[in-house]
């Protein structure tokens, strides 16, 4: 296919293994579609933990943690066929302590957000998608870098559009929609804890849920039907060998269960040039075909237009 005949969807992410535990299965469902995926990762998760208790010891990857974390990556986007592009900052990590730390110097949470925002501008303009997707204002959990990845995405959407911001960025282009992962989210988790207790089988997500009782919580606009690309994510998942625990909850629930109970991911719409319709199940829907998509971000950049939908929160 020729560009123009293509699917274009971005996934913006905070770290090396966040795009196959949010949205992968999506991902995988498009690129067998014939749609290009491309995957961001704002950092390169340097400051990451080793949180797989089989390799807490490896002194081969201790020596080189980020070396490791690359390999992971590429592995990852080999199993869902997605294209893959390093932002290039540097993991803020997450502090911890009662007054928190101050966060590293350098590190992506502290960059200026013009800075920030012109890398991610670049790589919008030179991919034009149709789509693009990332997390909320809470960042799905408080890490500073997935709250950095909201702010640095939506100023990215909004500029990448503006031929006036960022003029050595490339030439201006508008994506269409913009998505927030909700991939863990409460309803999800009860409905496979209820699964696994109606099977008599152990449910890991008990304690999760009552954490998360007392939080807001957020309302899916778009159920993506992936369930067939269930095992390619399990599989990139268990590419992030240094943070994905084999044994661990991501995995509590047999496949059967989870085809059968939730064979979906889930997404809320934030921005969008189009009307998002009730009970969505496409991220493209809406905007037609790939070229149909394309003259309309043409007629969007001309005219100045504002998005139709639009229930951003600032973070």
């Amino acid at each position: 296919m020729t560009q123009s005949a293509q699917w274009r969807l971005m996934a913006v992410h905070a770290h090396p293994d966040d795009e196959s535990s949010k949205g992968a299965a999506t991902s995988a469902m498009y690129v067998a579609a014939g749609a290009r995926v491309l995957v961001v990762s704002c950092t390169g998760g340097e400051r990451g933990d080793v949180l797989n208790p089989r390799l807490k010891n490896d002194a081969d990857l201790l020596r080189d943690l980020p070396e490791f974390r690359r390999h992971e990556m590429a592995k990852a986007q080999a199993v869902l066929g997605v294209e893959h592009t390093w932002l290039g900052f540097v993991d803020s990590g997450l502090p911890e302590g009662d007054p928190l730390p101050p966060l590293p110097h350098g590190c992506f949470a502290l960059e200026p957000i013009e800075v920030t925002t012109e890398a991610l501008v670049r790589v919008i303009r030179e991919f034009r998608p149709h789509v693009l997707t990332t997390y909320d204002e809470r960042g799905g959990y408080p890490h500073p870098d997935h709250v950095m990845t909201h702010v640095v995405s939506l100023s990215a959407f909004r500029a990448a559009g503006d031929a006036a911001a960022y003029p050595h960025a490339g030439p201006a282009w508008q994506p269409l929609k913009l998505y927030y992962n909700q991939t863990i989210a409460q309803d999800r988790m009860l409905a496979l804890h209820a699964a696994l207790v109606a099977a008599k089988l152990p449910s890991p997500y008990e304690e999760w849920i009552e954490r998360r009782r007392a939080m807001p919580q957020r309302v899916a606009t778009t159920r993506v039907p992936c369930a067939e690309h269930f095992e390619q994510r399990n599989a990139a998942l268990l590419a992030h060998a240094t943070q994905i625990d084999p044994d661990g909850w991501w995995f509590a629930a047999p496949l059967e269960i989870e085809k059968r109970v939730w064979p979906h991911e889930d997404f809320e719409a934030a921005l969008s040039y189009v009307p998002i319709a009730e009970g969505e199940d496409d991220l493209f829907a809406g905007l037609g075909d790939p070229a149909s998509a394309d003259e309309l971000s043409r007629r969007v950049l001309a005219a100045g237009s504002r998005p139709v939908y639009d229930v951003v929160k600032e973070a």
